[in-house]
């Protein structure tokens, strides 16, 4: 995707440390982005050995907020080992940062983590995207907006095909398995960021079954065991932060 002319700069110049990698989230990796839809940056920041070891502790989260010509940036990074501590517990959402595929910078050490990703994802991940899509769910029975309805059929559509190939895809556009009627909502979300169902859009009895129905595939295939208890790369992902740490 093309990110708003400056807005990298503007990051580059506010952020303290060096990155790891740099890679947008958010809808735009979702496969809805309409007009008006924030730009969610999420990364690695790698700090320096003397805020490590020293007195003065660096910051393991940097948080920025900005406007960019009329379009707000929201950029969250992570320092390595507090990232690699999320990747080794039912974090969804770091997965889909480190493995998407809209990568503003790269490194090394980006890779390395990406190959680590298949041996780090668990069957208690399911965990995350069933939360995640209650939450979405109450939020859209509260609002009546499309935008948690379509991130309630995301994630456990996400889900779904994590438990079944162990592969991370969180953009919607290319998940199988949703109801008949979703090309219809992502075609209105991407008009109206905080737009409420379009007219033709199914009652509501008929999106809670089929949520309903996806919750209950989601269960079925985290039950059916074909991922592990537990992460295979614990002792790799520990290598990566010590060899990055020292180099």
């Amino acid at each position: 995707m093309n990110l708003p002319e400056g807005m990298i700069d503007r990051f580059a110049a506010d952020h303290p440390y060096p990155r790891a990698f740099l890679t947008v989230s958010g809808a735009h990796l979702y496969g809805f982005p309409s007009r008006d839809s924030d730009v969610d940056l999420r990364g690695v920041h790698l700090l320096p050995l003397e805020e490590i070891v020293g007195l003065e502790p660096g910051r393991d989260t940097v948080t920025l907020t900005w406007d960019q010509g009329g379009v707000e940036a929201d950029a969250v990074t992570h320092d390595l080992a507090k990232f690699c501590t999320l990747l080794l517990r039912r974090n969804g959402y770091v997965l889909e940062q480190v493995m998407s595929p809209l990568v503003v910078a790269a490194s090394p050490v980006h890779e390395e983590l990406r190959a680590l990703v298949p041996g780090l994802i668990t069957l208690h991940h399911a965990h995350h995207y069933l939360g995640f899509a209650r939450n979405q769910w109450k939020l859209f029975e509260k609002t009546g907006e499309l935008k948690p309805l379509l991130y309630t059929f995301r994630v456990l559509l996400t889900g779904v095909h994590l438990m079944r190939t162990g592969e991370v895809e969180a953009d919607l556009t290319r998940l199988a398995g949703g109801p008949p009627y979703l090309p219809d909502l992502i075609e209105a979300k991407r008009a109206a960021e905080h737009g409420a169902l379009p007219p033709d859009a199914p009652d509501l009895p008929r999106l809670r079954d089929d949520v309903a129905a996806l919750t209950a595939l989601l269960v079925e295939e985290r039950d059916r065991g074909a991922l592990p208890d537990a992460p295979a790369n614990h002792r790799a992902l520990h290598d990566l932060v010590v060899r990055t740490r020292l180099g």
